[in-house]
């Protein structure tokens, strides 16, 4: 791959990663949930699930989803409703006493702030986080056609494809990673301060739940 051919994927590797969607709000939520040095996990997971996609492209199981409106509507519904059902489960999640932290909060002089010493003990554990991330990008049959339609761009046919590939998904894998957890994780870590309030909480969930139903019927009626 050429230097400019490189150089046009990662801009447009940017572009793509920097446009809000499921894989955002996850992360945003985890941020805001768990802390801003834990949300790596559903992050994590998420990259897990563009690599299958990737794999799926290049193993050309991606055209036969395209070409089966049967089997993009099974899993386009599938994934709107897993969308659904994390903004429901958002909406009526409970807020904890004020009292946790994010592992990265200090008060001036570098001691920890007392009244936010410790993270809650009823934080999401890190597989969880994980494994929702997974789910999240995975039940996304649209992700497949835009690879499909994508990454051929960027690959030359007469050259070995496995190093194209390669170099491909690692940079869409790295890139993504960048963005989510250096813009929008760290976006929503400076809405902390709202998490110390019941109130602050019921507001937050009440947006991100929000904001996945939305997306998830977005997903369902949009084609």
């Amino acid at each position: 791959m050429t230097l400019s051919l490189w150089a046009t994927l990662l801009a447009a590797c940017f572009v793509i990663s920097f446009t809000p969607g499921a894989g955002a709000i996850n992360t945003m939520g985890n941020s805001l949930n768990a802390g801003f040095r834990r949300s790596i996990w559903g992050i994590i997971g998420q990259q897990v699930a563009l690599i299958v996609h990737i794999l799926i492209v290049a193993a050309g199981v991606g055209v036969l989803v395209a070409r089966s409106p049967v089997a993009f509507e099974v899993i386009r519904y599938a994934g709107a409703a897993y969308l659904v059902y994390l903004g429901i489960r958002q909406l009526l999640a409970k807020p904890q006493p004020p009292g946790g932290a994010d592992d990265g909060d200090r008060a001036e002089g570098g001691e920890t702030n007392v009244a936010l010493r410790a993270p809650s003990p009823s934080l999401e554990s890190r597989w969880s986080m994980f494994r929702r991330g997974v789910w999240v990008n995975l039940l996304n049959p649209k992700a497949i056609v835009f690879f499909l339609a994508f990454l051929p761009q960027f690959l030359r046919p007469e050259l070995p494809l496995l190093p194209q590939y390669l170099i491909v998904g690692l940079t869409v894998v790295v890139v993504d990673v960048i963005v989510m957890w250096g813009f929008f994780a760290v976006a929503a870590h400076s809405l902390r301060r709202f998490t110390r309030s019941v109130r602050g909480q019921r507001t937050l969930n009440g947006v991100f739940g929000s904001l996945f139903i939305a997306v998830g019927v977005l997903l369902a009626v949009v084609h």
